[in-house]
């Protein structure tokens, strides 16, 4: 008496339309189960794999049933499938794990694509599976050119939005709806948070690195927008994007997460939560505090300047050398250092000559109230401009958590006439996403109030720069002579060494941020840059030798 084959069945299909077809979930499993009362097989098992691609084997169900399937004893005799597409896209995937599988007595059957085992079916079913693969890789080509051009029109592709957007319909073509990005009111004000707490710090400490940014807003429950906790590559990639500078980049990668080429890649245009050169000073700080780029020993090494110091014709750092022993100490460029005078004219600086020059320009010409308040004036500017901003952004928050509270208020009233059931599901759920509507932009208006405070109680008036100039000209200089190095940092970020010139620059936000830390406050250098906003606004402000200095203190032409 001979015993009834065991069957599986593999269900799957691509994509939510597709299931709407012909090739739907259970119009498969139906196919499937009349296919094998029809031929007497029993049906032991059913993997299925809602939308899921065959063009690869990273299909949990897909892998579950080969494993089962190569288990010695494997629970079942055949595999059907609806079509061998539904198996695999791929000719040569398609016939390795046909042959896996049948290393162990599993057979693949098609309903819809009968075969045999002789030679010439076997040839069918791969030229079947040719035809598969060149029809899926056409359409992916076709729907990727689709997807670009409806991105080069400035809609959105319909992907997850990063966190400080939403989707809204912008327009209706036929029966497509076309989708845009606006900020999202619930949670722009993380994202500022973030780039604040990365510039600033959280008011105790100085700017905060990426893992100390994560800490912070975990510690305070301020959770990511589908309620989670915060990691460290979902931070960094808040603060890389160019999205928020309102440049979206579309088609950046490819299947294989390869960067494209630079001219696949499309740019839409969204509307920005963070200003650009708020951006640049973050992507400057990252740079700095990234050890690849910046050794460790450049931020705490010994000499004042090294890491911020840089030849003026090549761009290449001015590092530390010695003579005599050690007698004779100086900063050389280091591209004329490696390659000699083919690689940068170069030039030799005495360390203490350098230092002094630098470190008294700076107290002599910076540290003037006069000087200070020129400098900070168009900073100053911005800032009000950003705190109205601000301002109306509490409000639309405040709006929106009131008119949430209103439609909470609607459906209590329902329940207590009678007219809705507190034990409908539906209804709970409802009131339940209300809830964390109003919750989340209670939190944001909270957030942007303190800030917004935060800046109003940063006044800065002329005696606050007048004070503060006099304490940080005395706080740089040491006892017995000498600089303090993390006070001149907080003050000036690059300079660069030319034949007749230094040139000293710095940024406006940083040194904004010093003058209003607090009295006697001198925060700590956040690192080494690249390239920063320069507070030298004009060439005859900080970029020439000291006229008391004369010509013996310039610097020799080489």
């Amino acid at each position: 008496m001979s015993t009834l084959l065991r069957a599986a069945l593999y269900l799957r299909v691509s994509t939510a339309r597709q299931a709407e077809h012909d090739v739907s979930i259970p119009d498969q499993k139906r196919q499937g189960e009349a296919y094998c009362r029809s031929r007497g097989y029993q049906l032991v098992e059913t993997y299925v794999e809602p939308g899921a691609s065959a063009t690869n084997d990273r299909r949990p169900e897909f892998q579950r049933m080969i494993e089962a399937g190569t288990a010695k004893p494997a629970p079942f005799d055949v595999v059907i499938v609806h079509s061998f597409s539904r198996f695999f896209r791929d000719h040569f995937e398609l016939e390795f794990y046909v042959r896996k599988l049948a290393k162990n007595g599993v057979k693949l059957l098609s309903i819809t694509q009968e075969m045999g085992d002789d030679p010439m079916h076997v040839m069918m079913r791969q030229i079947m599976s040719l035809f598969d693969e060149y029809q899926s890789k056409e359409n992916a080509k076709h729907v990727l050119r689709a997807m670009k051009e409806n991105a080069r029109q400035g809609f959105w592709n319909g992907a997850l939005p990063p966190i400080g957007y939403r989707i809204v319909a912008a327009e209706q073509r036929g029966t497509k709806v076309k989708k845009t990005l606006e900020i999202d009111p619930l949670h722009v004000e993380t994202v500022r948070l973030i780039y604040r707490l990365t510039l600033e710090g959280d008011g105790v400490s100085g700017p905060l690195g990426v893992k100390k940014v994560v800490s912070y807003l975990n510690a305070r429950r301020i959770f990511t927008r589908d309620g989670g906790r915060w990691g460290i590559a979902q931070v960094y990639r808040v603060l890389t994007a160019p999205t928020y500078v309102g440049r979206h980049q579309y088609n950046k990668r490819d299947k294989t997460r390869k960067f494209n080429a630079a001219a696949e890649v499309i740019t839409v245009e969204v509307p920005p939560i963070i200003d650009q050169a708020t951006f640049d000073a973050v992507q400057a700080h990252l740079r700095s505090r990234n050890p690849k780029v910046t050794p460790a020993r450049v931020v705490s090494g010994p000499t004042l300047l090294t890491g911020i110091c840089f030849c003026a014709d090549c761009g290449g750092a001015m590092t530390l050398r010695t003579g005599k022993g050690g007698r004779y100490r100086y900063y050389t460029c280091s591209t004329r250092a490696r390659q000699g005078e083919t690689g940068c004219k170069g030039r030799t600086i005495p360390m203490e000559k350098l230092d002094i020059l630098v470190a008294s320009h700076i107290e002599e010409r910076l540290l003037q109230p006069e000087r200070l308040e020129e400098v900070l004036a168009t900073v100053l500017d911005r800032r009000q401009e950003r705190a109205g901003r601000r301002r109306e952004h509490i409000a639309e928050l405040n709006k929106r958590a009131a008119d949430t509270d209103l439609r909470l208020k609607r459906l209590y009233d329902a329940i207590e006439s009678g007219v809705a059931d507190l034990q409908d599901p539906a209804l709970k759920e409802r009131i339940a996403s209300l809830k964390a509507l109003r919750d989340q932009a209670q939190a944001d208006a909270e957030r942007a109030k303190a800030a917004t405070d935060n800046v109003n109680r940063q006044i800065v008036t002329p005696q606050l720069i007048t004070k503060f100039a006099s304490l940080a000209r005395q706080r740089m200089r040491l006892e017995g002579g000498g600089y303090r190095r993390d006070h001149l940092r907080a003050l000036a970020q690059r300079v660069e060494v030319a034949d007749k010139e230094v040139r000293i620059m710095g940024s406006k936000s940083d040194l904004l941020r010093t003058l209003t830390a607090g009295p006697g406050v001198m925060p700590a250098t956040r690192g080494v840059r690249s390239s920063v906003l320069k507070w030298r606004t004009r060439r005859d402000s900080n970029s020439r030798p000291l006229p008391s200095e004369g010509r013996d203190r310039g610097w020799p032409s080489r």
